[in-house]
């Protein structure tokens, strides 16, 4: 098993995604968000989101440092562009925005963006993605881990989102408010947390 695949490299792009993209995490911000929509739609929503958030992972898991190269951004600007959009969401999340009613046709689909793109793919699970191929990338072991890593982690994004309508009928429309205003200072400070980062890692290029 060992020669087919680095249980190792799985365990730990496993581990740093499931961290990062925090499934328990995101059912708050995805009751927010999806706090109009029908049940079915909901699922719906689960369904689209775990595929754009895969399909955007896995096209920087295999492209992501020649798309870089090719654009001239540098990792750093990369994570600080996502840390700006994820503190708008979180923002709208705070003072309830993201609660209230789009009018038909004139919203975009928020299992797209934000859900599937940059709150679960976002700029540090495309990095923590990127560095396991930098690991691991040179054999097929390596590439096994990785892929088996990023259909696991997506599986279980599925299912938090899929059945975060039955963690919603526990709390009741207070009890959600209330996690999701906390989830929106959480978010906040994800986000102010990557522009840090960033900031400091553009000082350590320039020096």
């Amino acid at each position: 098993m060992t020669d087919l695949i680095d249980l190792t490299l799985l365990a730990t792009t496993f581990t740093t995604l499931f961290v990062i993209m925090d499934p328990p995490g995101t059912v708050p911000v995805f009751l927010a968000l999806t706090s109009t929509m029908t049940a079915r739609q909901r699922r719906t929503a689960a369904r689209q989101a775990t595929v754009v958030a895969f399909g955007v992972i896995l096209a920087f898991t295999l492209f992501g440092q020649y798309i870089l190269d090719f654009l001239h951004i540098s990792v750093p600007a990369l994570q600080l562009a996502g840390g700006l959009l994820l503190l708008l969401v979180a923002m709208e999340l705070l003072t309830g925005k993201a609660e209230e009613p789009q009018p038909s046709g004139s919203g975009v689909n928020v299992a797209l963006v934000p859900l599937g793109t940059p709150l679960l793919a976002g700029p540090g699970a495309i990095v923590a993605a990127m560095l396991a191929v930098q690991e691991g990338g040179d054999s097929v072991a390596g590439w096994a881990a990785i892929g088996l890593a990023l259909i696991g982690i997506h599986l279980v994004l599925w299912a938090s989102m899929r059945f975060a309508g039955v963690i919603h009928r526990v709390l009741g429309d207070g009890g959600t408010t209330l996690v999701t205003r906390i989830a929106g200072l959480l978010l906040a400070a994800i986000a102010m947390q990557l522009m840090v980062d960033a900031v400091f890692a553009f000082i350590d290029l320039e020096f």
